[in-house]
């Protein structure tokens, strides 16, 4: 059983759709799915992380970093940001005069509507698959609801205009998350997400931090400070990187984090969804950190075994 950010009918449940044919239980908040897979009421969950425009979702990251028992993530799904404009059957672009959405998806949208739909007025509400229901019901004053596809699909609501986002290259970035146990496998093209704690704020504390990626040839896909709401003033970084631990290089990067951070707060490596594999520079392969092993081993007169 698979936990998702709901309800039914949003980008998320159009995420898990991607990925799962299976059977999924919708949650109200992020934190209610996290804390469901926490519990054992679902194996996994997927929930949004990312998004190309807002940039990181705080409910999830911060959830992961401080919400309660460790969970893993162990799989990310990317999902182009593409609303339709749904109506009830037999409506047309012309018919519309009443929109209903989401926030977030009407600031996506607002340049669409104002050149393709001029005659309409737009109304804020809950959330987009809301608004699909809304727009399904006979006497509703709306007629139409800016949202997913899947939740046109849902309601049986026509599409009068598709891919209506003012940014056609918007992207969300959703992860599915376990409890701990064993990690994928490593594929050549993974991600590794981490938290780490400064010990104190301090000049040069990020910098200390970076350095341990930087000295290993290792590359970040995200970084973001975070309050870790105990202190005011007080924050973690909340980062992605290229690579898997399995890999020497980011084994030691983990650890030398550990070494100068509070804590590290290790959140799994996983395959990256776009496959792109790293360049690693020369020095850094696995290879070259087995070479080196290898050649302190019979500097020291130790054998392989024994440097295990």
């Amino acid at each position: 059983m698979i936990g998702y950010f709901g309800p039914a009918g949003t980008f998320t449940h159009q995420a898990l759709r991607t990925v799962s044919g299976g059977d999924a239980t919708p949650y109200a908040t992020v934190a209610g799915v996290l804390d469901a897979v926490r519990s054992g009421e679902v194996e996994e969950g997927i929930v949004p992380i990312e998004n190309s425009v807002e940039g990181g979702v705080t409910a999830t990251l911060d959830n992961l970093a401080v919400g309660g028992d460790p969970l893993l993530i162990v799989r990310e799904v990317l999902l182009p940001v593409s609303f339709v404009l749904a109506v009830r059957p037999g409506y047309e672009l012309a018919d519309v005069q009443r929109i209903i959405t989401h926030p977030h998806a009407h600031a996506q949208t607002r340049d669409w509507v104002r050149k393709h739909a001029p005659q309409a007025t737009v109304t804020e509400g809950g959330s987009t698959a809301a608004a699909a229901a809304e727009v399904a019901d006979p006497a509703s004053r709306f007629d139409g609801a800016i949202c997913a596809q899947v939740a046109a699909e849902l309601y049986d609501l026509d599409c009068a205009a598709r891919d209506i986002a003012d940014n056609p290259d918007a992207v969300t970035r959703f992860v599915m998350v376990r409890r701990p146990g064993s990690l994928p496998a490593p594929t050549g093209a993974d991600k590794t997400t981490l938290v780490a704690y400064m010990y104190a704020d301090h000049s040069g504390a990020l910098l200390d931090i970076l350095e341990q990626f930087a000295m290993r040839g290792v590359n970040l896909t995200r970084i973001e400070s975070r309050p870790t709401k105990k202190a005011f003033g007080e924050y973690c970084f909340s980062i992605d990187a290229e690579g898997h631990i399995g890999e020497p290089r980011l084994r030691g990067t983990l650890k030398g984090l550990h070494r100068i951070c509070r804590d590290v707060t290790f959140l799994g490596s996983y395959p990256r969804a776009d496959q792109v594999r790293p360049k690693i520079a020369r020095g850094f392969t696995a290879e070259e950190y087995e070479a080196a092993e290898v050649w302190m081993d019979g500097l020291l007169g130790r054998t392989a075994s024994e440097r295990r």
